[in-house]
């Protein structure tokens, strides 16, 4: 049974090859950014991260994205970077990454979702390759860096003959001038974005509906926006789910939970199912999306 009615579905981002009942779309993360590479993951959309990886760069720091004031390291409190960065530039770890993309293309997978392709921010990278090409380029920084992002791009989309998205850093307006995100071109070789609007939780909900609009305004391919429900009370399952219900009323092309394992997904539909007083909202309120997503789970849990 399909877990929602309509073109909305349901889904999971989840760190086990593993599907959980009355959720369609299942996005496991196969390479991730503290270096771990896994199996593909069949039948589901494969996660791969691609220039954020701290285990290579613990073994060879040489190959770190640089600034004028340092490396695109976490531990560099100059900048606000949550991962460790390989520079994009590098042909030898980029030649790895498409290698292992060829790799879990081969398997029965439903697609592959590109994650941390890009530059860190800015003021990256100027180690003496990326600032030879750059000068040979003839292009301006922002340009140049668009181009390196946009390629890599292309390159996967030869690759992946399902389902290819992209993932992206929630920020609708700066990001090709931050990170070489050209929402433009890259719309020419993807089947759809992947917006992650991660939060310890959605007790303070409205920026999620803000930059849902936002991005379904800009974007010219389909939007999928992934929320967090990691470790959750019932107080933050419940603002979790009214979230979900407020940014289910735009025209997504589905919604995705990132669950720390399998028993949150299950504590989630089972809390949505059984608390009669949100079900009850729902309906008040006019929710029919997710009303129907719920009564599904319902079914089932």
């Amino acid at each position: 049974m399909r877990a929602a009615v309509g073109l909305m579905e349901i889904g999971l981002v989840t760190y086990t090859p593993e599907k959980v009942k009355g959720f369609d779309l299942h996005v496991y993360c196969s390479k991730t950014a503290d270096g771990q590479v896994r199996p593909a993951a069949e039948d589901m959309q494969n996660d791969v991260t691609c220039f954020c990886d701290a285990k290579v760069l613990r073994e060879d720091p040489s190959i770190v994205a640089m600034s004028k004031n340092g490396p695109a390291l976490r531990k560099n409190r100059l900048f606000n970077i949550p991962f460790d960065y390989v520079c994009p530039t590098n042909q030898l770890y980029r030649s790895k990454v498409l290698d292992y993309i060829k790799v879990i293309n081969k398997e029965k997978i439903r697609g592959v979702t590109l994650n941390l392709y890009h530059f860190p921010e800015e003021v990256f990278c100027v180690c003496p390759r990326c600032v030879n090409l750059w000068q040979q380029s003839g292009l301006n920084w922002t340009q140049w860096r668009a181009n390196i992002v946009t390629e890599l791009i292309e390159d996967v989309r030869k690759i992946v003959t399902g389902e290819f998205a992209v993932e992206m850093f929630p920020d609708p307006l700066l990001a090709k001038e931050r990170f070489g995100i050209d929402f433009e071109r890259i719309s020419n070789f993807i089947d759809y974005f992947h917006v992650p609007l991660s939060s310890r939780d959605y007790l303070t909900n409205y920026w999620v509906d803000l930059l849902a609009r936002d991005f379904l305004k800009i974007l010219k391919k389909p939007v999928v926006v992934e929320l967090s429900a990691e470790m959750l009370s019932d107080e933050k399952v419940e603002a979790l789910l009214k979230t979900m219900a407020y940014i289910s009323q735009h025209d997504l092309k589905g919604l995705l939970l990132l669950v720390h394992d399998s028993e949150n997904a299950r504590q989630v539909c089972r809390y949505a199912a059984k608390t009669a007083e949100f079900r009850q909202w729902l309906g008040k309120f006019g929710f029919e999306k997710m009303s129907q997503i719920v009564d599904n789970w319902a079914t089932l849990y």
